[in-house]
């Protein structure tokens, strides 16, 4: 494992430690979100599942329009720079916001960015290596994302220790924003990357290969319960979890995760990306379960957003991997476009029904619905996708 990380190419590595920076200041600021709109906006839960699915869908609208423009081009750091760039401006803007509504702007520019450089960034690192290495490659750079989510928690909660008000913490997020476009400077196009050939821009779903176009409705019903992470700090803090502590209980999640992507995301280069995934659906299942029917704070909860880490783990790069495995040639681009949008625009129904049921009926019911949506996406991902995927899986 050791030696193949380190052969791994540069651009991976890069990719991996602007991904680290950028996390550090984006989850420094993300558990903090509800708390700051719930305790300053004086805004609920209703308000948190709009500000979420907006952003994020609008989000996955650009990363389709980047997608398609890089196969048009053949560039993808110009998107990844910018993206950075605009994301970082944003987030410490926050701190100045008075009502939800300029929460929301604030949120929708920053997950504009993530849409103009995720797809590039995907295609970038599908290229930069062969295809019975992705899920390594891919694994590595999750693994050095949620690092970032472990330090930016971790810086989050030592400035409230040390009695910092929300609003300079949001100020903070400034210097590793700077960091990371520094960084995202120093990328370059793998070799033969750039064409001078002329492409049509081609935005049909219906020209992709029909085993992704069945994976993207396993994605789409996933999601549709897999809603915004924040509903998960919201319901640790109702729970009875200290307000200084939900940002190290989100720290340790992102440890887990560190810690297992590589490992199970390189797994799927051995043993197929669909069995990894249809564990982790699994998984998240029965994570969301018992997070609905738990009745208060206590090491149950800890060990149940330990094993959500492990979700993540075994599903976030692998999702990508098993997208680049059935995207066609010269179209990934375009297939992470689809993959990204689809995963993104149901957010949106996923945050605002989860906040509804939430809030009008009662936080177990969110909580089973999401499940069910989990447990009836893997048995559709082994069944309908598994016999076919499996057969992409590199020797």
């Amino acid at each position: 494992m050791l030696a193949a990380l380190t052969s791994l190419p540069r651009t991976v590595w890069l990719l991996g430690l602007i991904s680290l920076v950028n996390d550090s200041a984006s989850e420094m600021l993300y558990p903090l979100v509800p708390l700051y709109l719930s305790s300053v906006l004086m805004a609920g839960p209703r308000a948190l599942g709009l500000i979420e699915g907006i952003a994020e869908a609008t989000a996955s609208l650009l990363k389709l329009v980047s997608g398609v423009v890089v196969d048009r081009t053949r560039r993808s750091t110009p998107w990844v720079v910018f993206g950075y760039g605009l994301a970082g401006a944003a987030r410490p803007l926050i701190a100045f916001v008075t009502a939800w509504p300029g929460l929301l702007a604030l949120r929708f520019a920053d997950r504009v960015g993530k849409g103009l450089r995720t797809s590039p960034r995907d295609a970038l690192l599908a290229t930069s290596v062969p295809p019975e290495r992705r899920g390594l490659a891919f694994g590595l750079h999750r693994a050095m994302d949620n690092a970032g989510a472990v330090v930016g928690p971790l810086l989050a909660a030592l400035l409230l220790g040390a009695g910092l008000p929300l609003r300079d913490v949001f100020l903070w997020s400034a210097l590793p924003a700077a960091l990371c476009l520094a960084l995202a400077a120093g990328l370059r196009e793998p070799a033969g990357a750039v064409s001078r050939e002329s492409r049509k821009i081609d935005w049909h779903l219906a020209r992709l290969p029909g085993r992704l176009r069945r994976y993207l409705a396993v994605v789409a019903l996933f999601t549709l319960g897999n809603s915004s992470n924040m509903f998960l700090l919201l319901r640790a803090r109702e729970l009875g979890v200290p307000e200084a502590q939900v940002p190290l209980l989100w720290a340790a999640v992102s440890a887990v995760a560190m810690l297992a992507s590589t490992p199970l995301s390189g797994l799927s280069d051995r043993v197929g990306r669909v069995r990894l995934l249809v564990a982790g659906y699994l998984a998240y299942g029965l994570f969301y379960l018992g997070l609905g029917l738990i009745g208060g704070d206590g090491p149950l909860l800890y060990l149940l957003f330990a094993g959500y880490g492990l979700f993540m783990a075994a599903t976030e790069g692998v999702e990508k991997a098993l997208v680049a495995d059935l995207a066609p040639a010269g179209r990934q681009g375009t297939a992470f476009g689809w993959f990204n949008l689809t995963a993104g625009v149901c957010l949106l129904p996923a945050s605002l029904a989860f906040g509804a049921l939430y809030q009008g009926v009662a936080p177990w019911a969110a909580f089973t619905f999401s499940a069910a949506c989990a447990l009836a996406a893997a048995l559709l991902l082994w069944r309908w996708v598994g016999a076919e995927a499996e057969t992409l899986r590199p020797a």
